[in-house]
């Protein structure tokens, strides 16, 4: 049974620190108000999910870096919304990282493109390596800029379609679970020959394929390789390659990565 997953959100802000403010608005609590929200999604889905606040508490970044580290989280998602030194002048979405590679750029590139369904522009990912909740967290981390808390327009978006909003971003998370299970997938191959030159190669290819067997050619280090099916389950490979020494063939299991 495949482990359940865990996700950590934080509720940015919070307590005496209420985040970026507009008029009556304060980001701690559209940071909540949030956090909640895709968190129920989730945990709706199966996942395991931990907060580093369900109430109007503060915790310092380090603090809550640490909450991460400790619950053994897959993921960490930090929720925020924007703000600019001239009220207005901003709108969309960011996603911000330490490093802009690997699981946490998937991570935010997931989040960026499913919130942009939702309306908001997509600011794209931005490195800030500073960030003690990203820089401290042990895990896949994103901070995500929900738009931007002085523009009435990103206001609005967030306020009407909020659902959209939360169903979006719980998505991106769900869609990166997905895309880190599909890039851990491999597959079982049966190669039969290798040769230097490819009229030899196709020549094994054919015989195979005259006796029903899915055979293929790929070039790998300077050679052609003649290789028989793509398994994902290693007991159907066997099978496989004993039916191909049945028939006389020399072989050997190939294990290669899923390719996307």
């Amino acid at each position: 049974m495949e482990e359940r997953k865990i996700v950590v959100i934080d509720a940015g802000h919070g307590g005496a620190d209420p985040g970026a403010t507009y008029n009556e608005r304060k980001e701690k609590d559209d940071n909540l108000r949030l956090a909640l929200a895709v968190g129920e999604i989730l945990a709706s889905n199966g996942i395991d999910v931990r907060y580093t606040r369900t109430d109007d508490t503060y915790h310092t970044p380090l603090e809550k870096a640490m909450m991460a580290n400790d619950s053994e989280g897959d993921l960490l998602v930090s929720i925020h919304r924007n703000a600019m030194p001239v009220p207005g002048s901003g709108s969309g979405v960011l996603t911000l990282v330490f490093e802009d590679n690997g699981d946490p750029s998937m991570f935010a590139k997931n989040i960026g493109e499913a919130l942009s369904q939702t309306g908001f522009a997509d600011l794209g990912t931005v490195e800030r390596p500073g960030l003690v909740i990203l820089r401290r967290t042990n895990i896949p981390s994103v901070l995500v800029e929900a738009g931007f808390i002085d523009n009435e327009e990103d206001n609005n978006l967030f306020d009407q379609n909020f659902q959209e909003i939360t169903q979006a971003m719980a998505q991106g998370i769900l869609n990166t679970f997905r895309n880190q299970s599909e890039e851990k997938t491999e597959y079982y191959q049966v190669q039969t020959g290798a040769y230097r030159v490819r009229p030899l190669a196709e020549e094994q290819m054919e015989a195979l394929k005259s006796q029903g067997f899915p055979a293929f050619i790929v070039l790998e280090d300077g050679l052609y390789k003649v290789r028989v099916g793509a398994f994902r389950n290693l007991d159907n490979a066997v099978s496989m390659e004993q039916s191909l020494k049945q028939c006389g063939y020399s072989t050997f299991l190939v294990k290669r990565p899923a390719v996307h």
